[in-house]
């Protein structure tokens, strides 16, 4: 699996767009790449399967907290290897789904989850990994979960604020608390 300092792969996957262009099916595809919204944060994160139970939890908490991750210039993709297609179609018969503000990468040729070191050797299919990448393209920030257990986005967001600081951040520290200081 990829870890902090590595440079996160190149990519260009169709997606399902955020938001109601998603919803609409002469404009709902989109592709993006490594490339799309250069010199920002990116929060990537893979869920396993669609039309599952734990994935939309996660998928629907990392898109309320979309607009805190885009306060701190930060893109959230989410990814599977799953089809746009299929993507499209959990959007379109998930309440929790259908409005959506973020877009729902196709990896369905495995090649970003292989690149990422995330593909389920006996399943098939990504493992719950997030990884925090720079404006620069360096991860940051990595981790993953059992298929069974989903994560927890205001961590992320958290660990996200803390390496934006700069600054060195204690156990549980919070955007707006004390830094810690070495003595002099």
């Amino acid at each position: 699996m990829l870890t902090i300092g590595d440079t996160f792969p190149s990519f260009k996957l169709t997606a399902v767009k955020g938001g109601a262009e998603g919803l609409k099916l002469d404009s709902a595809f989109t592709e993006i790449s490594n490339a799309t919204d250069a010199g920002k944060w990116k929060l990537v994160f893979f869920w396993p399967k669609d039309f599952t139970f734990v994935c939309p939890t996660e998928i629907v908490a990392f898109a309320k907290l979309a607009g805190d991750f885009a306060d701190r210039d930060t893109v959230v993709y989410g990814v599977s290897t799953d089809s746009e297609f299929v993507h499209l179609n959990w959007r379109l018969h998930h309440d929790d789904l259908r409005n959506l503000s973020i877009p729902m990468l196709a990896d369905i040729k495995r090649e970003l989850s292989t690149a990422c070191g995330v593909l389920s050797k006996t399943e098939g299919v990504a493992l719950r990994a997030t990884f925090l990448v720079d404006p620069d393209g360096i991860v940051r920030f990595a981790s993953v979960n059992d298929l069974s257990v989903g994560r927890n986005p205001a961590e992320v967001l958290r660990v996200l604020d803390a390496l934006q600081s700069d600054e060195l951040c204690p156990c549980n520290w919070n955007k707006g608390e004390e830094f810690l200081r070495p003595a002099a």
